[in-house]
């Protein structure tokens, strides 16, 4: 992970802490045994949907979930989550079926944990301070202002100091300011101390470079008196785990026996190529991939896989022919990748203390 040297301090979340109690069965057993006493109101032994939901709803924050009922893209997966308790159809759950799906669902969140590391950060203005003093301050801020777009061009020069804090990251020692807390708490009134009166001046290079640098300054301070807390993760897709799976046959054919397993066939026993981008999520964590519609360039080269191999007909194909056809699916994307590599970063402001948020899981301890 290519972090400065601060952001090595902070606390780095890579599933360990997760495989190590579900690894160890007398202290999972009494971790189960614990929370699920706490979850047993009514105390007859087993749980019911409603004994479930705060369970469901502490796993939705373990995952970084919004709340449940704020955004329906979120809210099946709080339903997936419940349904694997219940196996949709059960009014009750007993400890053992209890214990079993939450070890499979950590063991799921360790393993993404572990592909995909997050490293908890806490901006507190020095990382940016020493960014405004470096010589590379003015050059990266003359390119930021270059690749400012504003509508009609009608933005003030307001506008654009917004717009160029929107574009500093956490190498720059800058929090998400895409996030409104971070807009209204650090920004906003760093740009009101600092006089205003930016929707008059004319906007210039130079104008621009001395009042971002005047505004900046204050937002250091600002960070410095209430340090925001981000949690930060960097992926690079290069197709290296595709290559794994694909040299390994054994691993391949086994992977994707698991992930046909629930596609349906018709009479003749064949597939319907409409269910290769199902199979090709099913296997997305083996090949390193992220899941479709997680990330847009991603999405992009598979749907220039799917459209150069003339794959999305519909048609119905034998399994062997199905199995064939993901092969070439999957080596037309390591080639992609090998030759141009996806970089990801993500960064998100942590709003809820430090403190495990969740109270189903253990909290994590520090690097």
């Amino acid at each position: 992970m290519k972090m400065k040297k601060k952001s090595v301090e902070g606390q780095v979340m890579d599933g360990s802490d997760i495989m190590e109690l579900v690894g160890n069965e007398k202290v999972f057993s009494s971790f189960v045994d614990h929370k699920f006493e706490e979850l047993d109101r009514d105390c007859d032994g087993k749980l019911s949907v409603k004994e479930l939901q705060p369970a469901v709803a502490d796993i939705g924050v373990a995952l970084g979930l919004p709340a449940q009922g704020s955004a329906p893209d979120s809210d099946h997966i709080y339903s997936e989550v419940l349904n694997e308790f219940t196996h949709g159809k059960q009014d009750k759950v007993s400890k053992t079926e209890f214990k079993e799906v939450l070890s499979d669902i950590l063991i799921g969140m360790a393993a993404g944990l572990k592909r995909d590391p997050i490293v908890i950060l806490r901006i507190d203005g020095e990382d940016l301070h020493e960014f405004i003093k470096s010589p590379s301050f003015e050059p990266e801020m003359v390119s930021i202002f270059s690749q400012i777009v504003l509508p009609d061009d009608q933005g003030s020069l307001k506008d654009y100091i917004i717009k160029a804090f929107e574009k500093l990251t956490v190498d720059q020692g800058m929090p998400p300011a895409s996030d409104s807390w971070v807009m209204s708490n650090v920004v906003e009134p760093a740009l009101q101390s600092c006089g205003g009166g930016y929707d008059q001046q004319p906007i210039s290079q130079d104008t621009f470079l001395a009042e971002f640098k005047k505004v900046a300054e204050r937002v250091a301070q600002n960070l410095k008196d209430q340090p925001v807390i981000v949690a930060h993760s960097e992926n690079t897709f290069d197709g290296s785990s595709i290559k794994r799976l694909l040299s390994n046959k054994f691993e391949f054919d086994k992977t994707l026996e698991t992930a046909l397993q629930n596609v349906p066939t018709d009479r003749q026993g064949k597939l319907s190529k409409e269910y290769l981008r199902v199979v090709l999520d099913v296997v997305a964590p083996s090949t390193g991939l992220p899941p479709l519609g997680a990330v847009d360039q991603m999405d992009k080269v598979i749907a220039d896989v799917f459209k150069m191999l003339e794959v999305d007909d519909g048609k119905a194909v034998k399994e062997e022919e199905f199995k064939k056809i993901m092969s070439e699916i999957l080596g037309s994307i390591m080639l992609q990748l090998e030759g141009n590599p996806i970089s990801i970063s993500t960064n998100t402001v942590v709003h809820e203390p430090l403190a495990p948020a969740s109270t189903l899981l253990p909290p994590s301890s520090s690097s």
